[in-house]
């Protein structure tokens, strides 16, 4: 059964501690996004909800284990299960991550940061490409959080994303929360790194909420997903919207989850920066 497609709203990341209340409350929510190595297994609790839930909701894919940007070959197991997961759920949307976190036969079970440099494209562009081969279809790759700068990267961030995207023929998954928060920890201008963003190319926005601590080198911004989305990251949200136009956009929250209530509240506010741009449009 093919997936429906996403719509241009605002949908959630739906993870297990959740998944009875919605599978029980049937919430009026137009999309859901799962990790795809939660549903690598054939069957279980897990995949059964998953089946029921596709029946009545868009869904889509989110991997965060395969390790794109890697020295070394992606793991030729992983890519199976990932193509037998796609092929048996037919999701709507297939996403990655530009980063890397596995190497020497170890999984560091994070997104790490690429060198942004032409070697470093060539490798992602050949990735992508056989990601896409495989799977036999477009996917979008995200932007990660960083908190390390490479002294040697030749261009920007966005620059490389856009990049990747025209060489590969993939999309990107614009997580607002992300580029803002690079922004703080690197010091520079998140308006202008959604100005280089090819707008044609993004499928999707992420939306999540981050922590501030204080480092040796004064606020660090970590990616948390532990709390509502910030001010901040609303008025850039706000901004990209204006940029790019309306994008399926999504909720994420991965730790300390609260009351699906709290996701449900989220979304309604993301709903009315989209409605503002549909006015506007109109």
């Amino acid at each position: 059964m093919r997936a429906q497609p996403i719509p241009t709203s605002v949908g959630i990341g739906l993870r297990p501690a959740h998944v009875a209340h919605v599978l029980h409350h049937r919430p009026a929510v137009p999309f859901f996004e799962l990790h795809s190595e939660n549903l690598f297994c054939a069957g279980g609790v897990l995949w059964d909800a998953f089946d029921a839930l596709r029946r009545d909701y868009p869904v889509s894919l989110h991997g965060v284990g395969l390790s794109l940007g890697s020295a070394e070959p992606l793991d030729p197991a992983h890519l199976a299960a990932l193509r037998a997961l796609v092929q048996r759920a037919e999701p709507a949307l297939v996403s990655e991550h530009v980063c890397w976190g596995a190497i020497g036969g170890r999984h560091y079970n994070d997104l790490l940061p690429l060198p942004y440099t032409e070697e470093a494209l060539e490798l992602m562009v050949a990735r992508v490409g056989q990601l896409q081969e495989t799977l036999g279809r477009r996917v979008l790759v995200e932007n990660v959080s960083s908190y390390i700068h490479f002294s040697h990267s030749t261009l920007s961030e966005w620059e490389f994303l856009a990049a990747l995207a025209a060489r590969s023929g993939c999309g990107l998954l614009l997580d607002v929360n992300n580029v803002y928060v690079n922004s703080v920890n690197h010091g520079f201008d998140a308006q202008r790194f959604i100005d280089g963003v090819p707008a044609a190319a993004v499928g999707e926005l992420h939306l999540a909420g981050f922590t501030r601590k204080q480092g040796l080198g004064g606020e660090l911004l970590i990616d948390s997903h532990d709390q509502r989305v910030d001010a901040a990251v609303w008025a850039l949200y706000g901004y990209t919207l204006a940029r790019l136009g309306a994008k399926p956009t999504l909720i994420e929250w991965d730790q300390h989850l609260p009351d699906f209530a709290v996701l449900e509240d989220e979304a309604r506010l993301a709903t009315e920066h989209l409605d503002v741009v549909a006015a506007l449009a109109a």
